[in-house]
Formats: structure tokens, sequence, C-alpha cells
């Protein structure tokens, strides 16, 4: 087995939430082939389950006051964010159940930098409860969705996908259950080749 000959990317993980896809990607992290470090975990929510994952796995991890509004970050705080995670030295960013809509602060000093999961099959069903959504159109099938991060809501560029399919005995919370063990499989090996991607980039623009 061939050894990584340069150190892991630095990742900051954005949560709202439980953290169990926070949990999936630094589980995953400490696979030897691993191109990324979880070095940092953020939650706009003080009282936020992958807090805790902090102190579990010996991870910097910190509450970052959104401001008052409920899907956005007041502009002064998210440039005060951006700021941080520059200090941080932080390469990437994965979002993992984050519920705020990025804008041009983070966008813009993390360009193509970001990314995010969706338990849908983009196109099919952006924004909340998306298996709900599923359940509720009578699809045969959701899955989700590992995607770039732009202005929009869950409309950036497709990197990986997972599909599960969809029971008549399925409720939206069975639903959900599946597209989540999906999550945990999908995002940490798109998130390894995206920074071993990203990895590559930076090494041929230093030389």
């Amino acid at each position: 087995m061939t050894q990584q000959t340069s150190p892991p990317l630095r990742l900051a993980i954005l949560g709202s939430g439980k953290g169990s896809n926070a949990r999936a990607l630094i589980e995953a992290a400490q696979q030897i082939e691993c191109h990324y470090e979880p070095a940092l975990l953020i939650s706009d929510r003080e009282d936020a389950g992958i807090l805790r994952l902090g102190e579990e796995f010996g991870i910097a991890a910190c509450f970052f006051d959104p401001g008052p509004f409920k899907t956005k970050f007041l502009q002064e705080r998210e440039e005060r964010l951006a700021a941080f995670l520059h200090t941080a030295k932080i390469d990437f960013i994965a979002l993992a159940g984050f519920m705020r809509v990025l804008h041009a602060p983070l966008l813009a000093a993390y360009p193509q930098r970001i990314i995010n999961i969706h338990p849908s099959l983009l196109p099919h069903f952006p924004g909340l409860a998306a298996w709900k959504q599923a359940i509720d159109a009578g699809a045969s099938e959701s899955g989700c969705t590992v995607h770039l991060v732009d202005d929009g809501v869950d409309t950036g560029g497709i990197l990986g996908q997972r599909r599960v399919p969809i029971f008549q005995t399925d409720s939206a919370e069975t639903l959900h259950a599946r597209i989540q063990e999906a999550e945990h499989e999908l995002y940490p090996g798109v998130v390894n080749a995206f920074a071993a991607t990203l990895l590559q980039k930076m090494t041929l623009h230093q030389q």
C-alpha cells in the first residue's frame, strides 16, 4: 500500500443537528489513505449534538452565533466566520445537516470548496424535508446527493449520488432513516475524492 506523500487537507464541518454525517466523515478520516483531516466542527446552534463530537474525537468545536435570521447568517457574522476559517487554515468545507443558506462572504472565501449532502436525488426535491416530498409525490425512489454549494438552494454541481428505493410500506420516517444510511456511506468517499482532486490542483499550482 502506498503512503500518502502530502499532508491531508484541513476540513471544517458545519452542522446544525446531531452530527451523524459529521461522525461518518470523522471516522472515515481515521483510515490510512484519507486525503482530508477534520480540523474544526462548527454549529449555528449551541445545543447541537455535532459539537459534542469535538470532545469525543479531540477536534476543535465551537458555536458560531449566526445572528437574528432563521435560514441565513447576518452578513457581518458570515464575514467573521470566513475570516475565522482562514485563520484556522481551513482548506475546504463540508456541510453536514447545516440548515442555513450560505451567501457571498463564505462562497467568495471558499469558491468551489464548499460541499453539501442532500437527502434526495437532485435536481428532484430540493429544499427542506426532501424525503417527505418524495413520499408525498408518490416517487418510486429517492436517495442522496453530494454537490457543490452555490448561491442557490441545492443547485450546485453534482459530485456523487446514491439511490434508495421507496417501498409501499415506507413512511417519511422509515425512508429518511434509509437515506441517512446511504448518506453515511456516500459522503466520506466523495469528500475524500474531492480532497484528493483539490490537493492535486493545489500541488500543481505551487509548482
